[in-house]
């Protein structure tokens, strides 16, 4: 099974493409419809897009974890972690950013990440011990001077003074792309300190962040070990050199 992920993966991030694209922008699509397991609001594109995909995973013996269900435990060694639009809001506003996040488990050890961006046709993947790709080309990040990088900051308050000590901050509401920019070298790191960002989140693009040499932490600089379910809140520091993430945890243990 492990040699089909990319194509099961890519399977359903076109299906639902097919399903969801036809709503971007429209008022429909942010309809609200209900609260997921972790208590955020669920968007008409949200459910629509998860039933397209749990739709395509139920046949297969896996356990599922989605944003908008939480978790189907069916007694697998395998668990599928899916957010099937990460960047609903942005979907609903007529933002071009969202994705389809997949990420797949043998136990708690990663087996295979992909994301594919709806807008672009970018899908990125990462393979762990065999590196990341977009489109089937090998990617890398791109470590720069601080003074030189692009970083994405989410923050209640803690870190803002790092804006002043980077080139450019970016936000840009899908933190699974985000960190796809930063396994392809648009941003130099991937910042959020507000214990929000869910597993479902962030799953499937660590895989790919990392196989691309990205340096994954938490706030504290200790290595990111996600609950593979839908409501555990995180915080991720994820930068593209070592350099970079000192000065980056320096700041968050000063704040």
């Amino acid at each position: 099974m492990d040699e089909m992920w990319n194509q099961i993966g890519y399977s359903i991030a076109k299906n639902i493409e097919k399903i969801v694209m036809p709503l971007f922008g429209t008022r429909k699509a942010g309809e609200n419809v209900g609260t997921n397991v972790s208590g955020d609001v669920t968007k008409y594109v949200d459910r629509l897009a998860e039933d397209v995909a749990l739709e395509a995973l139920k046949p297969l013996p896996v356990n599922i974890v989605s944003e908008e269900i939480g978790t189907l435990d069916r007694g697998s060694d395998y668990t599928v972690v899916i957010d099937p639009i990460d960047g609903s809001y942005n979907f609903s506003v007529g933002v071009p950013v969202f994705a389809f996040s997949f990420g797949v488990f043998k136990g708690r050890k990663p087996v295979y990440g992909s994301v594919y961006e709806f807008t672009t046709g970018r899908y990125f993947e990462g393979i762990p011990g065999k590196g990341a790709y977009l489109n089937g080309e090998r990617i890398r990040v791109k470590p720069l001077p601080p003074e030189r990088a692009a970083l994405s900051l989410y923050t209640r308050g803690r870190g803002t003074e790092l804006a002043g000590m980077v080139k450019r901050i970016r936000v840009l509401g899908a933190i699974a792309v985000e960190l796809s920019y930063l396994a392809m070298g648009s941003l130099q790191a991937v910042v959020d300190v507000r214990n929000y960002v869910r597993p479902t989140d962030i799953a499937a693009a660590c895989i790919i962040a990392k196989e691309a040499g990205a340096l994954v932490v938490d706030d504290g600089g200790r290595e990111l070990r996600l609950e593979l379910n839908a409501e555990a809140g995180n915080n991720i520091v994820a930068a593209s050199s070592e350099e970079l993430l000192e000065m980056i945890l320096g700041v968050m243990k000063g704040g």
